[in-house]
């Protein structure tokens, strides 16, 4: 325990100062690729539209399994090829875990969208928050994108930070690389169009599983980051948010930490959107909290997004310092 938990602060902390360079995945690609290569052979190959609704639903079920197999399998076996290096090979794993995580490349991305809207105005705010999010940017007025950009980063801090340290924590490499599989899939396939519904109900559904512990926990630390921000009321109006405006989300796992950071912050966030020239309603979550946001308001996030990510650099640093007690 003490070794993974060593591990993990350690990649952690790497993510955090190095994040994802782009120099490194434009000469060898990012395992997140790779893991996508693998899920696209399936569905090549198992998702034809001429097979039953009943056939593709087991092909996509078989598929998941064969890729969780073999993402288990890889974890185990670089952790064991790893082992005998001792310390060098603590560091391998650690720079492992690091490329797994979205700290630093999620705060770059969200912060863009800030950047974009003082420097470009509404249509450099919608050009940035267009690389982020899937809806239609040119439906979006300013704090609409805000919106956007903040519901992205408090998502993707449960699904792309919380989410993988946690699996890593509980099953070591193994646990890592199966769980990037799964969310890589279902960004991929699990989806509700005509082509997934069936192929992916799989991946959507063990994702959803995946996630609900994670989502969970997220709202404790956005909650642990707002007392520095806002003090013991903030503190409380995350959780509370949470706890009565998570439901509104059509996710059973995202509401989550939306609604702890729009509690965090006092804004709004959800409402109704465009995706793909659909328009999809949803009730806002924190309904009372300041609709007229801007990019301070972004900036905002990304602190207490910043100060969650150390909140749980923290929490496995005690956990360490407890196993080696």
């Amino acid at each position: 325990m003490s070794f993974r938990f060593l591990t993990l602060v350690l990649g952690l902390v790497l993510d955090r100062i190095v994040g994802d360079p782009d120099w490194l995945w434009r000469k060898y690609p990012h395992p997140v690729v790779i893991f996508g290569k693998a899920i696209a052979f399936f569905d090549r190959r198992w998702n034809s539209s001429g097979l039953s609704f009943a056939a593709r639903k087991r092909n996509g079920a078989v598929a998941l399994a064969i890729l969780l197999l073999g993402s288990l399998a890889l974890g185990r076996l670089i952790h064991l090829v790893l082992l005998p290096f001792g310390l060098l090979g603590l560091l391998a794993e650690a720079v492992l875990v690091g490329v797994l995580l979205a700290q630093k490349s999620l705060a770059d991305h969200v912060r863009a969208v800030a950047g974009g809207l003082r420097q470009g105005g509404l249509a450099g705010g919608r050009r940035a928050v267009s690389m982020i999010v899937g809806r239609d940017p040119e439906t979006l007025d300013e704090p609409a994108v805000c919106r956007a950009a903040i519901e992205s980063l408090s998502e993707n801090f449960s699904d792309g930070v919380v989410a993988p340290a946690f699996w890593y924590a509980l099953l070591g490499l193994p646990g890592l690389f199966a769980y990037k599989m799964l969310n890589t899939a279902d960004s991929m396939i699990g989806h509700k169009s005509e082509r997934y519904l069936a192929f992916g109900w799989a991946s959507a559904r063990t994702d959803d599983w995946a996630n609900w512990v994670p989502a969970r926990l997220s709202v404790l630390l956005i909650a642990a980051a707002a007392l520095g921000h806002g003090g013991l009321a903030a503190a409380r109006r995350a959780v509370g948010t949470a706890l009565r405006d998570a439901g509104l989300h059509r996710s059973p796992n995202s509401g989550w930490p939306e609604s702890a950071m729009a509690g965090a912050i006092d804004i709004q966030l959800a409402g109704p959107r465009i995706y793909g020239g659909e328009r999809v309603s949803e009730p806002m979550m924190n309904g009372a909290g300041r609709a007229g946001i801007g990019a301070a308001d972004v900036e905002q996030a990304i602190r207490v997004f910043l100060d969650a990510c150390t909140a749980l650099t923290v929490t496995a640093a005690l956990v360490l310092l407890l196993a080696l007690l």
